[in-house]
C-alpha cells in the first residue's frame, strides 16, 4: 500500500517514540528493534560502526557509521541527538542486493568532550532505520589523550658486585592512553627477546638476573603514547669486581748463605683483579719468615802421625787426615797432601856418600840463587825511587816557610786537558804531579786520566791560578793571612749538585748547598808539599745502578768524593743525611763503596767496626759521618731485621700558584726525609709553578709490605667536585721501600663549580695500611694565600761551597794545635782526650779514637763536621776548660796569633 509523502514525518515520529521507549538502558553492542509483523531480514545491519578514539591536542576526531538497508542514520552522543546539520550523509545502493545503503560521518571536537569532562566519559552511538525497524551500533568512547611530564618513580644509580641481581624500578607518568615503557642501555634499546639475562616486569621494572661486566652502563626508562615520549633521568649502574688473592708462591731462597736470614713468598691481587672500584684484597701480599742456613765448614788437617820406620828405599813416611774438622755443609776440602815422604838414615839403610863434584854443584846453585835475590832487590829499589819521582809534589815544601811562589795550573797540551802542570820558578824546584788517579789493570798511566775511572766526573779544562801572598819568613803570619782569606777556592762548575776545590795540608771543606752533604778535610790529611783538587758530587739514584739484595733499601743519597787513589794521611769526614729510624734491633746498616771496576762492596757493617779499619761511621738520628782514608762513591744501605724497621717519609702538598682554569690539582709528594730529596722537589715545583699549601709532615713507613694510601674527604660539593673515580689512591710498597725512585707523588684533581670560587676547605689523609698515618686539614684561598711559601726557602749554607784553610774550621788553628798537644798525652787524673770524648757524648768511639796517632784531633774533626757553620764555640771551650788542666791559659791565644 502506498503512503502519501506528507505522512512520512508523522510516521517517523511514531517510530522514534517507539524506539526511545524500547531502548531502555544504554548498550554498547548492536541492538535491533524490529517493527511487529515486519520482515526481520530487512532490519539494518552495520557495515561500519564507530570505534573508540582519542583526541590528540586540539584535532577533532571523525566517527563513521555505515548500514544496509538503511533509510536514516543519526548519531546520539551522551544521550543527546546530534543535530542533523552536523551529519555528513552519503546514500547509495548495494550492488548485490539492491538495498539502500547509507554512510554517515560526524566530527567531535575537544570542546564537546571537555563539557562533560569529569562527570562521565564522552560516548557516541549511531542508530539506523529501515522499514523493518531500527538498529543501534556499539558505543564509541571519545577521550582526550595526554601524557604527564614527571615519572612517578625513576630508576636510581647502583653499584653491584659481579653476578649479583639488578632491579631498576620505573613507574611511567600518568597518561591516556596508558604509556608504553621501554628501556635504553647507553642509548641502545634493551630487547629481552635477544638477551635471556634481562626481562621487564608488568610494573615496568628492568631486571638483570646476574650482573656482568658488560652490564656496566647508563640505563634510561622511556615512556610513550600517541601524545608524547618521556625519558627518565639516567641511572648509572657499575658492576664492580672485588679483588681476590692468587695462590702463594714458593718460599724464596734464604737471604743468608750462612746463619740467620730471611725468606719470603708473595701473592698478587689478581684472582680476580679489582675493577670499577672493587675492594682491594685484604691482608698481606708478602709473607716474611726467619730462616737459618747451615754454615759451610772447611776441612782442616789432623796432626801428623809419627814417622814410619825407614824402608829399604831409604825413605820413611807420615800421614794425616782431613778430619779436624772434616768438611761439611759444602765446605772446602783440605789443601795439600795427606802423605809426606822423606829420606831417612838408619842402621838398616846404607847411604852412598856424595862425591866432591856433587858438593861443588850444590855450592854453585846456591851462589846463583843469592845473586838473583840481590839483583831483584836492586831492581825493586830503583823502581821505588822512580815511583817517588812520578808522585812528587805539585809544589815543594818551601811553600810553607817562604810564602807562596807564583804558581798556575793549566792543561799542558790540547789533546790532554787533564794533565796538570806547574809554571817553573827559578827560585824553587817544582815538579809535575803525574800518575793515574784510579789504578787500571792494563798498567800505569804516565799522566792524569780523569776519564779512566768511571767514578770521576771530568772537571773541565781551563786555567786555575793559585793565589799567593808575599814571601814571609814566619809561618804564623802565613797562617794568620790564610785565616782571613780563602785560598785555592773554586766555584761550582755549572751544576747545583757538585762542588770542588784545591787543597793542601791546611785542609778545608766542601759543601753542596741545601743537601746536608759536606766533606771535611782536616789539617794534615793531605801530605805536606802536595796539592790536590778534590770534588764532591751528589748523584741521582736513577743515574747510578746500585744493586740491592733481599730486603735492603737505600737510606742515604749516593755521594762521590774524589779523585780516588790519592794519598791521605788522616781520615776525611763525609757527612750526609739518612732517612732510617736507627735501632740496632730493627736494622742491619752497611756502608757501600763502589770500586774502580764498577762493583759495589760492603766496606763497613755499622756496629761491627774494627778500630783499625779504613772506614768508621758516627750514626745520628738523621745524619751519618763517615771517616774514610780512601775517596770514592758511597751510600748507606739498610736491611730490615723486623717489621718494626721504619723509614722516615716527608709529606709535601703542592698546588698551582695561579689557577686559570676550573681544574685545580693538589700534588702530594712522599719523599725520603733528607735535605737533598727536599731540594730536588722544591726545584721541580718552582719549574711547574707550584706552591706549598700545608706545613710538611713526617710519616714512619714500616717494612710491613703494605702499600701507602692517599684519599681526599669533605670536599664541599656546592663549590668543588672531585674527579677521583675511586675512594683512594695507592703507591706500592716496593716503589717506596727500594729508595731509588724520585718524585713519588699522587695528584688529586678538583673542579670548581664557578670560576669565582677561590676558597677551598677539605681533608687529605695519607696512611700506610696497618701502620702510621697523617691527616692534613686544608683551608685556604687559592688566589691569595701564600703563608706556607716561606717554609721551604732554600738557605745558602754560608754561601760558599768550598772553603780552604783555617776559614773552613770553627776552631782557630793555633788553639786547635794547643788542645791536641795538651790532651793527647795520657793524664793520671783523667784530664785527657777520653774525658773530652765523654763530655761531647762520643765515648762509644773510644777504641776508634785510640787507634789513631792523635785521638784529640779525631774528636775535634768530628765536632767540626757536626757543628759547622752554626757550632757554639763557647760550649766546646767550656767542655775543654772543665777538664781541669793546670794551665788555664793553655786554650787562649793573643789577638796577634789569631
Amino acid at each position: 500500500m502506498a503512503v502519501r509523502p506528507g505522512l512520512w514525518p508523522a510516521l517517523l515520529g511514531i517510530v522514534l517514540a517507539a524506539w526511545l521507549r524500547g531502548s531502555g538502558a544504554q548498550q554498547s553492542a548492536t541492538v535491533a528493534n524490529p517493527v511487529p509483523g515486519a520482515n526481520p531480514d530487512l532490519l539494518p545491519h552495520f557495515l561500519v560502526e564507530p570505534e573508540d578514539v582519542y583526541i590528540v591536542k586540539n584535532k577533532p576526531v571523525l566517527l563513521v557509521c555505515k548500514a544496509v538497508p538503511a533509510t536514516q542514520i543519526f548519531f546520539k552522543c551522551n544521550g543527546e541527538w546530534v543535530r542533523q546539520v552536523d551529519h555528513v550523509i552519503e546514500r547509495s545502493t548495494d550492488g548485490s542486493s539492491g538495498l539502500p545503503t547509507m554512510e554517515v560521518r560526524i566530527n567531535v571536537s575537544r570542546q564537546q568532550v571537555e563539557k562533560v569532562f569529569g562527570l562521565e566519559e564522552y560516548w557516541c552511538q549511531c542508530v539506523a532505520w529501515s522499514s523493518s525497524g531500527t538498529t543501534k551500533s556499539q558505543k564509541a568512547y571519545i577521550r582526550i589523550a595526554y601524557l604527564r611530564k614527571n615519572f612517578e618513580q625513576e630508576p636510581l644509580a647502583k653499584e653491584v658486585s659481579l653476578e649479583q641481581g639488578i632491579v631498576l624500578p620505573c613507574r611511567p607518568p600518568e597518561g591516556i592512553p596508558p604509556a608504553e615503557v621501554e628501556w635504553l642501555r647507553n642509548e641502545d634499546l634493551v630487547d629481552p627477546s635477544l638477551d635471556p639475562n634481562v626481562y621487564i616486569t608488568r610494573e615496568h621494572s628492568l631486571v638483570v638476573r646476574q650482573a656482568r661486566l658488560a652490564d656496566t652502563a647508563n640505563y634510561t626508562c622511556v615512556a610513550k603514547n600517541i601524545v608524547a615520549r618521556r625519558r627518565s633521568a639516567s641511572a648509572a649502574v657499575i658492576v664492580y669486581v672485588n679483588g681476590g688473592w692468587s695462590t702463594w708462591t714458593e718460599w724464596s731462597v734464604c737471604s743468608a748463605s750462612c746463619g740467620r736470614g730471611w725468606q719470603k713468598r708473595s701473592r698478587s691481587c689478581t684472582n680476580p683483579a679489582p675493577l670499577n672500584g672493587g675492594a682491594f684484597c685484604e691482608g698481606q701480599n708478602v709473607q716474611k719468615t726467619a730462616c737459618a742456613t747451615l754454615c759451610p765448614v772447611d776441612g782442616s788437617w789432623s796432626p801428623w802421625s809419627k814417622w814410619s820406620a825407614c824402608g829399604l828405599d831409604c825413605t820413611h813416611w807420615r800421614s794425616r787426615e782431613c778430619s779436624d774438622p772434616a768438611p761439611r755443609n759444602g765446605g772446602e776440602e783440605c789443601q795439600g797432601a795427606d802423605l809426606d815422604t822423606r829420606n831417612c838414615t838408619s842402621d838398616l839403610c846404607v847411604h852412598t856418600a856424595s862425591g866432591p863434584e856433587d858438593v861443588a854443584l850444590y855450592v854453585g846453585l846456591i851462589a846463583v840463587a843469592v845473586c838473583l835475590v840481590l839483583l831483584l832487590l836492586v831492581l825493586i829499589l830503583v823502581y821505588c825511587r822512580k815511583k817517588e819521582g812520578l808522585d812528587s809534589d805539585v809544589a815543594d815544601s818551601s811553600i810553607l816557610t817562604s810564602g807562596f811562589q807564583p804558581v798556575s795550573i793549566k792543561p799542558s797540551k790540547a789533546d790532554n786537558p787533564h794533565l796538570l802542570t806547574i809554571q817553573p820558578d827559578l827560585s824553587t824546584t817544582t815538579t809535575t804531579y803525574q800518575g793515574s788517579l784510579c789504578p787500571r789493570q792494563d798498567g800505569p798511566s804516565p799522566k792524569f786520566q780523569l776519564t779512566n775511572g768511571h767514578l770521576l766526573s771530568p772537571l773541565g779544562g781551563g786555567r786555575h791560578t793559585l793565589h799567593h801572598s808575599s814571601p814571609t819568613s814566619e809561618a804564623e803570619e802565613f797562617v794568620s793571612r790564610l785565616s782571613t782569606q780563602n785560598y785555592f777556592r773554586s766555584l761550582p762548575r755549572g751544576t747545583s749538585n757538585m762542588t770542588y776545590g784545591t787543597f793542601n795540608f791546611l785542609g778545608g771543606r766542601l759543601m753542596i748547598p741545601n743537601t746536608g752533604i759536606s766533606l771535611l778535610i782536616p789539617p794534615d790529611a793531605i801530605p805536606r808539599g802536595k796539592i790536590y783538587e778534590i770534588y764532591l758530587t751528589l748523584h741521582k739514584p736513577e743515574d747510578v745502578r746500585l744493586p740491592l739484595a733481599g730486603c735492603q733499601t737505600l737510606l742515604s743519597p749516593i755521594v762521590s768524593c774524589g779523585p780516588p787513589g790519592v794519598l791521605l794521611t788522616r781520615p776525611v769526614i763525609l757527612a750526609m743525611d739518612h732517612c732510617g729510624e736507627p735501632s740496632p734491633d730493627s736494622w742491619s746498616l752497611r756502608l757501600k763503596k763502589q770500586s774502580c771496576e764498577g762493583s759495589w762492596e760492603d766496606v763497613l757493617h755499622l756496629g761491627e767496626e774494627a778500630p783499625s779499619h779504613l772506614y768508621y761511621c758516627q750514626l745520628e738520628a738523621s745524619a751519618c759521618y763517615v771517616f774514610t782514608e780512601q775517596l770514592g762513591r758511597f751510600a748507606l744501605v739498610g736491611e730490615a731485621l723486623s717489621v718494626a724497621a721504619a723509614k722516615r717519609l716527608k709529606l709535601l702538598l703542592f698546588a698551582p700558584v695561579a689557577c686559570t682554569s676550573l681544574e685545580y690539582n693538589i700534588r702530594v709528594y712522599c719523599l725520603h726525609d733528607t735535605h737533598d730529596a727536599l731540594k730536588e722537589v722544591v726545584q721541580l715545583e718552582k719549574q711547574l709553578g707550584g706552591q706549598l699549601i700545608q706545613e710538611p709532615r713526617v710519616l714512619h713507613f714500616k717494612d710491613s709490605y703494605h702499600n701507602l694510601r692517599l684519599s681526599i674527604h669533605d670536599v664541599p660539593s656546592s663549590l668543588w667536585k672531585s674527579k677521583l673515580l675511586v675512594s683512594y689512591q695507592e703507591i706500592p710498597f716496593y716503589h717506596i721501600w727500594n729508595g731509588t725512585q724520585q718524585y713519588l707523588h699522587c695528584t688529586f684533581t678538583l673542579e670548581r663549580v664557578s670560576p669565582s670560587t677561590s676558597d677551598l676547605a677539605c681533608k687529605l689523609w695519607v696512611w700506610q695500611v696497618e701502620g702510621d698515618g697523617q691527616s692534613f686539614s686544608i683551608n685556604f684561598n687559592i688566589t691569595k694565600d701564600t703563608r706556607f711559601a716561606e717554609l721551604l726557602a732554600l738557605e745558602s749554607e754560608a754561601g760558599v761551597p768550598a772553603l780552604v784553610g783555617p776559614s773552613a774550621f770553627k776552631i782557630p788553628f793555633l788553639i786547635r794545635q794547643k788542645i791536641i798537644s795538651s790532651l793527647d798525652p795520657p793524664c793520671s787524673r783523667g784530664a785527657d782526650w777520653r774525658t773530652l770524648a765523654q763530655k761531647l757524648h762520643l765515648d762509644s768511639h773510644l777504641s776508634f779514637f785510640a787507634s789513631k796517632p792523635s785521638p784529640t784531633a779525631m774528636i775535634l774533626n768530628l765536632w767540626e763536621a757536626r757543628h759547622f757553620p752554626s757550632g757554639n764555640l763557647s760550649q766546646l771551650a767550656a767542655a775543654v776548660a772543665g777538664l781541669g788542666q793546670p794551665d788555664a791559659g793553655l786554650f787562649t791565644v793573643s789577638e796577634a796569633e789569631c
